[in-house]
Order: C-alpha cells, then structure tokens, then sequence
C-alpha cells in the first residue's frame, strides 16, 4: 500500500505576540489502510499534528500531503475533507440535528448527494456503528458513547479514505470507549478506512498497528505497540505511561528476573508469569 498522508518538515507556530513553535519540523508518512495511535501529553503537539491533517491549521512551513492533496491548497480543501474526515472529543460539537438519521445525512444535503444515495450512506454507517435501531431518535436520548457513534457515523457517510479521531473516548465511561473502539476497530478491518487515533489511554494505543509518540513538538517514538512500549524509561521519562501489564513486567525485570517488557495484553503477561513461576 502507498502512502495516504505524507508529511515533510512540518513547522507549525500559533499567531500572537510572542509565536511558539509547537511543531518542530515532523516527518511522517502513514499508509493507506493502516490504524495509527499518535501519543503524547498536553502541549506535546498531537492535537495540532491531527488539525493539519484535516487543514483545519496550514503549516508555517513545511508540508502536509493527503491522498495526493497538499493541505495548503485552498481551492482543494472542501475536497480533502472529504477523503480525510475528523471526530473530535466531545460528540455534542458535531451533532447539529434533533433526530439521528438527520445528523448522519446533514453533510450529504450540504454536498447535495441524491435522496436514494443518501438514504443508503445514511442506513450504511448507522448500520456500521450499530447505531441503525436508534436512527429515529433524538440525540439527546443517547448516552456519551452512542453520540460518539452517531458522529462517527456522519463521517462514515462521507465515505472517506481516512478517519481522524482526536480523544474521541476521553470523555466517555469505560463502556462508552470499549463501544466506541470497537467500532473504529471495525472500520479499519472491514473496510480498510486508514485511521489515526489520538489518544491519552495506553490501551487503547496497545490495539492499534503502530504508535507514534510526540514531545515538544517532535515524534520521539515511531513503531509498534510491543517496540515502543518495551521502551519503558523513554515514556515515563516524557510523561507517559505504559500499559499496566507492560509496566508489571518491566518491574519485575527490574527486580532481576527473566521477563521481557515487549508484553502489551495481559493474556502474555499470564503466560510469561506462569513461564517465570515454572522456572522457579
């Protein structure tokens, strides 16, 4: 697969009296069809890396290329986000109608997509996040997690190559995010939705194919979960944490016994427990 979002030299500063620099020169290429989680703590830069995806924010310089369309291309954008759409954290930002199925549709009116069309993107992605059953409801009916899904869905209906998610789960209950994950999870197997995921939760990160770490405006980390995670003292020392099955096996290693830190589910930290206690 080719790249679908490439980024060279990326710098990035905020108007104002005093500018400062929040990204500082990124290189990243993500390809088509793959589910990358972007980490790192407040003000590391993460949150404005995903905006340039979307060209919400333009590069001071540097630049910031999706399915072939240069961000700062202003006669292009209208057309990049619809190949690049983008969920934000609080789903209530994005839901702009009483009734569900006429959030999902509201973007398809505006592109003026026709009725039979749109009737089928609509059921389509309501179907995709299980959300179909509700699709006559009010939003204000649902819990965090099913307006996160409703606003997922929005986007799914624009049939877009790529999925920006920034925090979507932060401010849902542990069942909001394990429904909210799992549908993300679906999209990108099924339907081979490129997504990238930006996160504050560890294990989230620990089901996604790579993970690129940022601080201070720069990617410090860029592998799988098992390879970044495993380096334990990096993170921590950015102010980050690790899994707590990875950061359990870490200790122990610590305290001399034989177990790697390259264990990321707690189904492996089970069996290298039981291995370990064998040896004994």
């Amino acid at each position: 697969m080719g790249n679908i979002i490439e980024i060279k030299d990326l710098h990035f500063s905020y108007d104002g009296e005093n500018p400062v620099e929040v990204l500082k020169g990124v290189n990243l290429n993500i390809k088509e069809g793959e589910f990358v989680a972007v980490l790192g703590h407040n003000g590391s830069g993460k949150s404005t890396l995903a905006k340039h995806i979307n060209a919400i924010l333009i590069p001071t310089s540097g630049k910031v290329t999706v399915d072939g369309i240069c961000t700062s291309d202003e006669e292009k954008i209208f057309e990049l986000r619809q190949r690049a759409g983008m969920v934000f954290q609080n789903p209530d930002n994005q839901i702009v109608s009483s009734v569900v199925e006429e959030d999902v549709a509201f973007a398809l009116e505006n592109l003026g997509v026709p009725y039979d069309e749109m009737r089928k993107r609509v059921d389509d992605a309501l179907k995709a996040v299980n959300m179909y059953e509700y699709r006559l409801h009010s939003p204000a009916q649902l819990s965090g997690g099913q307006k996160q899904r409703i606003a997922i869905a929005g986007i799914i209906a624009m049939q877009p190559k790529c999925i920006i998610l920034d925090e979507p789960t932060a401010m849902l209950d542990p069942q909001g995010r394990r429904e909210v994950m799992a549908v993300i999870k679906k999209m990108n197997r099924e339907q081979g939705i490129t997504i990238v995921l930006i996160t504050h939760y560890m294990d989230e990160a620990a089901q996604c194919d790579r993970i690129v770490v940022m601080d201070k405006g720069n990617v410090v980390l860029d592998d799988t979960p098992r390879a970044v995670f495993s380096h334990v003292d990096k993170i921590k020392e950015i102010g980050l944490d690790v899994p707590q099955v990875t950061e359990l096996a870490w200790e122990l290693q610590k305290a001399g016994f034989d177990i790697s830190t390259e264990i990321i589910t707690e189904q492996e930290c089970v069996d290298a427990l039981v291995k370990l206690f064998d040896k004994e």
